[in-house]
């Protein structure tokens, strides 16, 4: 009897000895509360970094002529990148899709076209596009694979211009100005063949697509060529042209949006990169006088 109550005596013992060292182990008790460094850790990181996810990058996609624009826009990619802009270059050989598209919301702006081309444009289609800013100035010019002066050009020739309404006016006006044709005073910017009041030397003015002028200089005496198509052609127009608008052309070229987006923060980073010393730089070491920056004239 006595060896039997001392084997008891040992196991309570043992029993309490057990439940002390596992106290905080039961299942559903409630966890240690952190204190000191431990605490600070759990509610915010010690090196000063945000806990917030960051800043999701915004596309934009902007529609453009390949030259210059394109090549201007390229430049800005990488500088528009760092800043959160995954800037979308999508290029266009006609001047009707890229307003279209801006319209209707598949593109957030364009950069292909003046201000005239673009008043005419949303008057004609019921548009309300927005001029949001300048970039530059591409002289428009007059060539020919037939002459090398225009005192060559002899009376019943054969002149091609672009049969838009904003660019065929252009070209009517710088025919006028070197003394080819005379032009009805009243018809300002929007002038049209119907406005010719004079034609003395019977020239026969033909009107096509803008895209198509420098592939039909063998076939016409002299054409009207805007110059991005003409860069795109090989021809400068400071070196091949007959003649060409002075620097001080009302044409500027025009970042153009919606509206809706015109305040939004992706197109005015864009707005200020095309209007920075790196891109007039560029203009001018790349271009040398086709294309003249606007944005600090």
């Amino acid at each position: 009897m006595k060896k039997t109550g001392w084997v008891l005596a040992l196991v309570l013992m043992l029993t309490v000895v057990l439940a002390a060292c596992g106290g905080g182990s039961k299942e559903g008790s409630a966890s240690p509360e952190p204190s000191g460094s431990q605490a600070a850790a759990t509610e915010a990181p010690t090196d000063g970094s945000s806990t917030e996810a960051p800043a999701q990058e915004v596309t934009l996609k902007v529609g453009v002529s390949p030259v210059p624009h394109a090549e201007i826009l390229n430049l800005l990619v990488p500088v528009l990148k760092e800043q959160g802009v995954n800037l979308e270059v999508v290029e266009f050989s006609d001047y009707l899709q890229p307003n279209i598209q801006v319209f209707e919301k598949q593109l957030d702006a364009n950069f292909f076209q003046h201000t005239p081309y673009l008043e005419k444009f949303n008057a004609d289609h019921g548009y309300d596009l927005v001029n949001v800013a300048s970039v530059h100035v591409e002289p428009f010019g007059v060539y020919s694979d037939k002459i090398t002066s225009i005192d060559e050009l002899k009376d019943g020739a054969k002149i091609a211009i672009p049969n838009d309404p904003s660019n065929g006016g252009r070209s009517l006006l710088l025919l006028a100005q070197h003394g080819l044709i005379e032009l009805d005073q009243n018809a300002g910017v929007d002038v049209t063949v119907a406005d010719i009041k004079a034609n003395p030397r019977k020239f026969e003015i033909v009107e096509l697509e803008a895209a198509t002028l420098p592939r039909v200089l063998d076939q016409v005496d002299i054409a009207a060529i805007n110059t991005n198509f003409a860069l795109e052609a090989n021809l400068n127009p400071v070196e091949d042209a007959l003649f060409i608008e002075d620097k001080d052309s009302p044409y500027v070229n025009i970042l153009v949006t919606r509206p809706d987006n015109k305040d939004d923060e992706a197109i005015q980073k864009l707005i200020k990169a095309l209007h920075s010393p790196e891109v007039e730089t560029f203009i001018n070491e790349t271009y040398k006088g086709a294309v003249v920056p606007a944005f600090n004239k």
